[in-house]
């Protein structure tokens, strides 16, 4: 009956702890070096973290985003994508490899581009097709990428 009390005695410790981690903010550059150089809003790492179970995860995410101001932000969709890949780094990426080759077509526009040496990564196009954002997709699974882009790429006009 006593480890009861001291469980319970600790629950609300532990539960400030991970408040006070998730708080802890990141700076930049260790962000990037996480892979969330362009996950900008808090909202998007909830999003995230309803495709990704990974706790850890979310909370570097959570480290390293920025609080929304407007929920209307939240909802940013971009014309188009970027998905920037080392060719010769493919074979370590399966998950990518099977994007590129069976969904990538799904989304008209949705460009691979190939890069020596570059991380997986997805540089989110603005409507004059200019970066306004770059995700890190090292680690993400096939399922993610599509749902992501779902949510975040305009369907392509058929103009």
């Amino acid at each position: 009956m006593g480890s009861l009390k001291l469980v319970m005695a600790l629950i609300p410790l532990i539960l400030l702890f991970s408040v006070c981690e998730a708080e802890q903010k990141l700076s930049t550059k260790e962000c990037e070096n996480l892979g969330f150089t362009g996950l900008a809003l808090c909202s998007d790492c909830h999003t995230f973290a309803e495709y990704i179970k990974d706790q850890e995860l979310v909370s570097d995410c959570l480290k390293c985003c920025a609080e929304d101001s407007d929920d209307a932000t939240s909802k940013v969709i971009y014309s188009g994508a970027i998905l920037e890949v080392c060719m010769r780094k493919l074979v370590f990426y399966p998950e990518l490899v099977g994007f590129i080759e069976e969904e990538k077509d799904k989304f008209t526009s949705v460009k691979v581009q190939y890069a020596f040496n570059s991380p997986p990564k997805l540089i989110m196009l603005d409507d004059d097709a200019q970066p306004k954002e770059t995700i890190r997709v090292d680690n993400w699974k096939r399922e993610h990428i599509l749902q992501f882009l779902k949510e975040k790429v305009k369907p392509a006009s058929d103009s």
